[in-house]
């Protein structure tokens, strides 16, 4: 009985072993980015296109799904089974169609979230140069989720490269990763999200302010504390830039209704349920600019139907403005969920 024994705990031994190596790897691997990291602009983004007070400009917010979300896709964190496309050219598809919705919008800005540029749920393909390359903008990248490897579920989503892209023309004065408080402990978090702001700073020509750009993606599948830690952040960066005399516009996906915004109800609650981001959430002198003229979310436990009937939808994404930004229009963007499992939202503005 001796010798099986031994060869039992020795066993028992080396996949001890082998399981604190992994974690031991994904720890000293764990990304860890600063509170505050400048991002290069790029030398196009530096040119003659200086932003006055008197334009009409136009701001484009999109969560791409990491161009693999499409309507015949579903996900296995909200209910479904689906952890990535089946194949490379389901992306490529996914990549043309929205950069066609991009295209055809014309925006002075685009705020896009969920953007690959190395990962193998995308099949590795850099979709940030794809939609810079196709809009004949350039664009500033900032990391939200880097792993080497994410073992989960199975099979796994394994390494993930991804992150917020904001393009455009418009001269920028400097940008800025500014991260999030993190909504998990070890050793989730060793391979989750490190959500951030993407800060655009934008002189406003002949005035001494300037036009702070801020686009973000905020928690979805923690507890809601998360939420409320990062949402008291971006409240509290909103109000600093306020008082400093700016003109100032946050947006981008929520993972929150918005209070008051109820033509979209929960139907089905078995699944991911958003929570509820209102009014008193905001500082002094902002205000929602959001819409429910469409939902801009859909429910990914299942394929999409095509029909808001028989899905779960909601209205996830829109903008914050300060009280100097005047909203001309705002609209969501009737897409049938065709390429993301989020549509568009288009807002034109001008400065009071």
């Amino acid at each position: 009985m001796r010798r099986p024994l031994r060869i039992v705990l020795f066993i028992v031994i080396i996949l001890v072993l082998l399981i604190a190596a992994f974690f031991l790897f994904l720890t000293v691997r764990e990304y860890r980015p600063p509170s505050v990291m400048s991002l290069a602009v790029p030398e196009k983004m530096n040119g003659d296109r200086t932003v006055t007070k008197e334009d009409e400009l136009s701001l484009v917010t999109f969560n791409t799904g990491y161009a693999g979300l499409g309507a015949e896709e579903d996900f296995f964190m909200v209910g479904g089974n689906g952890v990535m496309p089946d194949n490379a050219g389901v992306i490529d598809d996914n990549l043309h169609g929205i950069a066609d919705i991009l295209e055809d919008l014309d925006a002075s800005f685009y705020f896009l979230q969920e953007v690959d540029r190395g990962s193998k749920r995308s099949y590795y393909i850099d979709e940030m140069d794809f939609y810079t390359d196709s809009l004949g903008m350039p664009g500033i990248y900032a990391p939200n989720f880097r792993a080497d490897f994410v073992p989960y579920p199975f099979p796994p989503i394994g390494k993930v490269e991804s992150g917020l892209v904001t393009i455009t023309a418009k001269d920028v004065k400097s940008a800025a990763r500014i991260s999030l408080p993190e909504s998990f402990t070890w050793p989730v978090k060793t391979c989750n999200l490190k959500r951030c702001m993407l800060e655009l700073r934008l002189p406003v020509d002949g005035t001494d302010k300037e036009l702070v750009l801020i686009n973000f993606h905020l928690e979805a599948y923690d507890d809601g504390e998360g939420k409320i830690a990062q949402t008291n952040v971006l409240k509290e960066k909103l109000s600093e830039e306020y008082y400093l005399g700016n003109y100032v516009i946050a947006g981008g996906d929520f993972n929150q209704t918005i209070e008051g915004i109820s033509k979209y109800p929960v139907v089905d609650e078995s699944n991911w349920v958003p929570g509820v981001m209102k009014e008193e959430d905001l500082p002094e002198h902002f205000s929602f600019a959001v819409s429910d003229n469409e939902p801009t979310c859909r429910s990914l436990a299942a394929p999409y139907s095509g029909n808001y009937n028989d899905t779960q939808v909601w209205v996830l994404d829109g903008f914050i403005v300060s009280d100097n930004i005047e909203v001309k229009k705002l609209e969501n963007k009737a897409v049938d969920f065709k390429y993301s499992d989020h549509q568009p939202v288009e807002m034109i503005f001008t400065f009071k």
